[in-house]
C-alpha cells in the first residue's frame, strides 16, 4: 500500500514549528525571492538554514517554492539561491519556470526537482514530458478530477492539493492581476483580482449584479478522504502560506489524523472548529466533480466562520443574539448577511450582565448598522486560538545499547534506525560495595528530558557486578544524543554541480504578420492581407481551410490527452514532448520570460514561440540580444501586437452562459469590461483593453508580429492591418 505524504505549509519560522510537531512528513516555504506568495513573510537565508535543521532533526522533509518566472536579469541570482539551498541541504525544490525547470537539473543533478502546480500538468502527456527530465514529482492541476488523476500511469511522483485556497482560473496560470494591476501573479504578486466584485452583462443588459463572480470556495477533502487514501497519490498537500500559525497546526493535525486513523475521525466536530480558523464555504473541488455552483462562493469573498446564532432584537444601543453554539469574550464574530464584524470586547447575558461566556440569549454593545434576522457567524474562537498556540510534543525514538565488561571499556550506542552513535567510555572496574545494577543503567539511560529523544527500548550486556561512575553514564548519554541530534539535522544529499555547455540549436529565424481568428470572415480578410499564418480555435474554420492556407489549430489549453487531440499544424499553451510532433507553435501561455525557456523549448522541437504578454518591450528586446549572444543565432519568436489578452482559462462554465456567444461581459466596480465567452470546456475572461501597437521599430526588425481578433469585423480588421 503507497504511503502518502502529509505536505504542510509555512509563511514563518512560527507555521514552520506548528507544520512540524504537528505531524506534517513534508513542509514547502519560500525564501524571500523567487517564491509566488511575494507578500507572505517568506525565510531569510539564515531561517532557511534553521528551518533545514529543525525539519531534518524530526525527520520532515522541507521543500522550498521557486515557482515564480524568472526574467534574463534575474537567472544569476535565481540560480545562486538554487545553489544555496542545495548546499544547505533542501530536500526539494518547486520550479514553475521551465528554462529554469531543465537548468537546474542539468547543472544541479543531486537536487530533486518538483514541477510546481503553475505548470500546469494536466495530462499523461506533460507528466511525461517531465518525468523525462528527470523531475521528480508534478504538482497536479487543481482541475483534474481523482479518476483522471488514477489513470495518469507515468512512473513520477503526483502530488495533489487536499485543503485551503482554490485559484479559479487553471492552475493559477493567470493574467487578471498583472493586465489591470500591473502585479504578476506569475511573480508571486497577485492582487486577488477573482475576489472582487463583477457584474455580468449580455448584449449591454446586465444580468447579474456586483456579485463575487469569479470568487471560489475553500477546497476540503475532509468528507472524501477516503477516496484519496485509496488512490495512487503520493503526496498531499495543504494551501496556506499567508495563513496564521494556529491555522496551520490545526489543519496539518486534522489531516495528520485523516491519514492515519480515519475511521476515528469526528469530521463533522472537527470541520466546525476550521470554519472559525478560516473558510469562504467548503467544496471538495475539481478533484470530486463539483458543479460551478458547488465550486463558488458569489456572495463574500472573506472568511464567514461558523454560523453560531441570529439576530433576534436591536434596541437601546445592544443587539441581542439567540445563540445556538456557545460565544466567548474576545471571540469575533461576522453578520453574513451585512457582511461586517467586530470583537466580542463586553459581553452581556440575557440579563444584561456582563459574563465571559454565553450559550443561549446574549446582548453585545450596537456598534455596526445591522437587521433583524442578521446571521451570526463565528470567525475567530479565542479560546481555542490560544490552545492551538501552544506545540504539541514531538519525540523521536531511539533504542540504547549498552556493553559493560569488567576489564573493557563502557560501550554505549543510540540509534534511530537509520543513524548510530557509537561511544567509548572508560574501562568498567569491579563493584567494591553496591554494584550497578541493569536496572539503574536504563534509569539514568532513559533520562532524554528536554531533547527531542524518546528511549523505546534498552539493552544491556554486562559483567555480575560492576562499579560505572553514574556522572560518566550522564555524559555519555548527554555526548550521544547531542551527536545523533547532530547527524540528523545535517542529513543531506552529496552536492553536485556541473559546468554544462549548451549546443546551438539550428533555428531558423522568420519575420512576418500571424493573425487569431475566431469567424470566417476574419479569416478571409487575414488571407487578402497575405498573413503569414492565422490562427484558430474554431476546429471546423480549421479543417475547411488547412489545405489552402497556413492555418494553425489552436489547441485548448488543458486537455486530458494532448497527443489525441493534435492536428496537421498547432498552437499550444502545454508542455508535452514536441519533438514527437511537426509544425508547433508555442503560445503566449507557455510563458516564456528568459532566452533559457525558449532554447529548451526549440531543443524540444517546437517550431517558432510566442513572448509572455508580462514583458516590457525593453525586455523583450534584452531577450533577443541576450539569446543572440548566448546561443549566436537569432530567436524565431513572435509578440502580441494587437489584441486582447487572454486574462484567465476557467474549468466548466462557471458564469452559466451560452457557448460561443461572444456578447457577454463582466464588469467591475471601476467600469472596465472584460469580454467572456465559454467554448464548451472552458470559459474564458479576456482583457477589459485592447494591446494596441506595442512593438517600436527597434522591436519590429526582429520578431513576429500577432494580431488576435475576436468581434473585429472585415473593415475593422483592414484599418488595423493598415495602419500596422
Amino acid at each position: 500500500m503507497i504511503k502518502h505524504e502529509l505536505l504542510a505549509p509555512a509563511g514563518n519560522m512560527e507555521c514552520l514549528k506548528q507544520a512540524v510537531f504537528n505531524g506534517a512528513d513534508a513542509i514547502y516555504i519560500g525564501c524571500k525571492n523567487f517564491g509566488a506568495r511575494k507578500f507572505a513573510s517568506n525565510f531569510t537565508n539564515d531561517e532557511v538554514v534553521e528551518a533545514i535543521k529543525l525539519c531534518h532533526l524530526y525527520g520532515v522533509k522541507l521543500y522550498a517554492t521557486m515557482n515564480t518566472l524568472v526574467k534574463d536579469s534575474e537567472v544569476d541570482a535565481f540560480l545562486t539561491q538554487i545553489e544555496f539551498l542545495h548546499r544547505n541541504g533542501i530536500d526539494a525544490v518547486l520550479i514553475q519556470d521551465f528554462g529554469m525547470l531543465c537548468l537546474v537539473r542539468k547543472i544541479y543533478p543531486n537536487l530533486e526537482v518538483h514541477a510546481s502546480t503553475q505548470a500546469n500538468t494536466s495530462s499523461k502527456d506533460t507528466a511525461q514530458l517531465f518525468h523525462s527530465l528527470g523531475v521528480k514529482r508534478v504538482v497536479f492541476s487543481r482541475e483534474l478530477s481523482l479518476e483522471e488523476i488514477n489513470s495518469i500511469d507515468v512512473p513520477i511522483e503526483t502530488e495533489v492539493f487536499v485543503h485551503g485556497a482554490l485559484c479559479i482560473c487553471y492552475s493559477g496560470c493567470c493574467l487578471m492581476s498583472s493586465q489591470i494591476g500591473n502585479r504578476s501573479g506569475n511573480r508571486g504578486e497577485c492582487a486577488g483580482s477573482c475576489r472582487l466584485p463583477y457584474s455580468l452583462e449580455h448584449n449591454g443588459k446586465t444580468i447579474i449584479s456586483n456579485k463575487y463572480l469569479l470568487s471560489t470556495k475553500e477546497l476540503n477533502t475532509s468528507y472524501n478522504f477516503k477516496d484519496l487514501l485509496a488512490s495512487n497519490i503520493n503526496c498531499f498537500k495543504i494551501e496556506g502560506r499567508m495563513k496564521s500559525p494556529e491555522y496551520v497546526g490545526f489543519i496539518t493535525r486534522f489531516y495528520r489524523n485523516l491519514i492515519d486513523n480515519y475511521e476515528s475521525v469526528d469530521l463533522k466536530k472537527e470541520n466546525k472548529k476550521l470554519k472559525t480558523l478560516f473558510n469562504r464555504g467548503f467544496t471538495p473541488g475539481h478533484l470530486f466533480n463539483c458543479t460551478p455552483r458547488e465550486l463558488m462562493n458569489n456572495n463574500s469573498p472573506n472568511h464567514i466562520g461558523l454560523e453560531i446564532g441570529k439576530v433576534i432584537e436591536i434596541k437601546n444601543n445592544k443587539i441581542k443574539i439567540k445563540l445556538t453554539t456557545p460565544l466567548n469574550q474576545e471571540d469575533g464574530i461576522r453578520f453574513l448577511e451585512s457582511n461586517k464584524g467586530l470583537i466580542i470586547n463586553y459581553l452581556y447575558d440575557k440579563n444584561m450582565k456582563l459574563t465571559n461566556s454565553a450559550n443561549d440569549i446574549c446582548y453585545i454593545d450596537n456598534k455596526i448598522d445591522l437587521q433583524k434576522n442578521d446571521t451570526v457567524c463565528k470567525t475567530i474562537d479565542y479560546k481555542m486560538n490560544q490552545n492551538l498556540k501552544s506545540l504539541p510534543e514531538r519525540k523521536i525514538p531511539i533504542i540504547i545499547s549498552v556493553k559493560a565488561i569488567v576489564g573493557t571499556p563502557l560501550e554505549i550506542e543510540v540509534s534511530d534506525t537509520t543513524n548510530v552513535v557509537s561511544l567509548i567510555g572508560n574501562i568498567v572496574e569491579s563493584a567494591k560495595n553496591q554494584p550497578l545494577t541493569p536496572e539503574r543503567i536504563k534509569e539514568q539511560l532513559q533520562k532524554t528530558g528536554q531533547t527531542p529523544f524518546k528511549c523505546e527500548n534498552i539493552t544491556i550486556d554486562s559483567s555480575p557486578s560492576i562499579f560505572i561512575p553514574i556522572k560518566e553514564l550522564n555524559e555519555l548519554r548527554r555526548t550521544a544524543l547531542d551527536k545523533l541530534q547532530e547527524k540528523r539535522e545535517n542529513n543531506k544529499v552529496k552536492f553536485i554541480k556541473n559546468s554544462i555547455n549548451l549546443p546551438e540549436i539550428n533555428i531558423k529565424p522568420s519575420l512576418g504578420i500571424t493573425a487569431t481568428v475566431f469567424t470566417e470572415e476574419q479569416l478571409l480578410t487575414c488571407k487578402e492581407y497575405k498573413i503569414s499564418r492565422i490562427y484558430t480555435s474554431n476546429k471546423l474554420l480549421y479543417e475547411k481551410y488547412k489545405d489552402t492556407i497556413d492555418i494553425y489549430y489552436k489547441l485548448p489549453r488543458c486537455i486530458r490527452d494532448i497527443s489525441k487531440n493534435l492536428k496537421d499544424k498547432n498552437i499550444v499553451s502545454d508542455y508535452f514532448e514536441f519533438n514527437k510532433h511537426h509544425n508547433i507553435i508555442g503560445d503566449y501561455g507557455l510563458n516564456i520570460y528568459n532566452i533559457y525557456t525558449a532554447y529548451f523549448l526549440y531543443s524540444l522541437g517546437i517550431k517558432s514561440l510566442t513572448l509572455s504578454v508580462e514583458l516590457t518591450e525593453d525586455e523583450m528586446l534584452e531577450f533577443i540580444n541576450k539569446y543572440k549572444e548566448k546561443f549566436n543565432t537569432y530567436p524565431n519568436i513572435e509578440v502580441l501586437n494587437y489584441g486582447l489578452i487572454e486574462n484567465m482559462i476557467i474549468k466548466d462554465n462557471i458564469l452559466n452562459i451560452s457557448e460561443y456567444d461572444h456578447n457577454y461581459e463582466l464588469y467591475d466596480i471601476k467600469n472596465r469590461y472584460f469580454p467572456v465567452y465559454y467554448d464548451g470546456m472552458n470559459t474564458h475572461i479576456l482583457n477589459f483593453k485592447q494591446k494596441e501597437n506595442l512593438a517600436s521599430k527597434h522591436l519590429k526588425d526582429k520578431v513576429t508580429l500577432r494580431y488576435d481578433f475576436y468581434k473585429e469585423n472585415s473593415l475593422e480588421i483592414s484599418k488595423i492591418l493598415n495602419s500596422k
